[in-house]
């Protein structure tokens, strides 16, 4: 079994309120599966695994008859439960690596921001016993190196979160850099490496490989930082120490309140997402 994460129900709210929706992805993947699936939609069946409060689990349901979100966390799928979900999608308990469907069953598996925690070799060979012939795994992720636009401030933001300095601006805390002793051992230096391995482990031939997705999202800075609250190395400092956690956050927020010159954390930035994915379409049947 993989790692248990987003077990509180406090996580599990700022989770569903702030963690970015994969829109812009989920219509690569559904572009790829049309391809390869040539029947009349919608498609059957899909599973998001790992799908925490259920923002991507939602995206695919105008494109199949069935979607099933599964997760082994009680705490997420109570929110996924109780928030509004078409009537074609429902959410089973269950860990990523054994799940209660039949082989052959699925169109789609997918994992938005999830397959990292799996027990990677076991879910590979359970996402190839689950999918028909023809169908399609997507495993797709982000870098925590997001990116803020601001007018002509936006080095200046980044030099903040980031580890960057510039002749501008030298600033003593680095928000990215702080978080980064609280990072799980389980994902190790680079999640993106993770998902490569695993690409590099898929033996079909049909498979594709995308690295650097960027896609922009218009927000309040308020909200982008609590985006960022809901990392598990936010997390795991927050249980640690939580003065030093909401310190550290208030800290990077009146700095970047500063740079960008304005008054109030409501105001809006463009937060830039770097996606890598990876698409993989199971042999057909000869």
């Amino acid at each position: 079994m993989g790692e248990r994460r987003y077990e509180e129900k406090s996580h599990a709210v700022y989770y569903q309120k702030y963690r970015v929706s994969p829109q812009e992805v989920v219509e690569e993947v559904l572009a790829f599966l049309v391809k390869r699936i040539k029947t009349a939609k919608p498609f059957n069946l899909a599973l998001d695994v790992g799908c925490g409060s259920g923002q991507g689990t939602v995206l695919l349901a105008p494109h199949f008859t069935h979607v099933v979100g599964t997760d082994i966390s009680p705490a997420m799928l109570e929110f996924a439960l109780a928030s509004d979900h078409p009537p074609n999608v429902s959410y089973r308990q269950c860990p990523g690596e054994q799940m209660p469907f039949e082989d052959g069953a699925a169109d789609l598996v997918t994992a938005m921001t999830a397959a990292h925690w799996f027990d990677r070799p076991r879910f590979l060979l359970e996402a190839d016993r689950l999918l028909r012939p023809g169908g399609c795994l997507a495993l797709l992720s982000y870098t925590m190196d997001f990116e803020l636009e601001y007018g002509n401030h936006s080095s200046q933001l980044n030099a903040i979160c980031q580890e960057v300095r510039s002749h501008l601006t030298t600033w003593s805390h680095l928000f990215y850099a702080a978080l980064l002793p609280y990072r799980s051992t389980h994902l190790g230096s680079s999640s993106l490496m993770l998902y490569k391995q695993m690409y590099d482990s898929i033996p079909y031939e049909d498979k594709e490989w995308h690295e650097c997705f960027q896609v922009r999202k218009k927000m309040p800075l308020s909200s982008y930082m609590h985006m960022v609250e809901t990392f598990t190395s936010y997390q795991a400092l927050l249980k640690k120490d939580p003065l030093e956690a909401k310190k550290l956050s208030q800290d990077i927020t009146d700095k970047l309140v500063s740079a960008m010159g304005v008054s109030s954390p409501g105001t809006d930035v463009i937060v830039v997402v770097k996606y890598f994915y990876l698409l993989a379409c199971k042999p057909s049947m000869k």
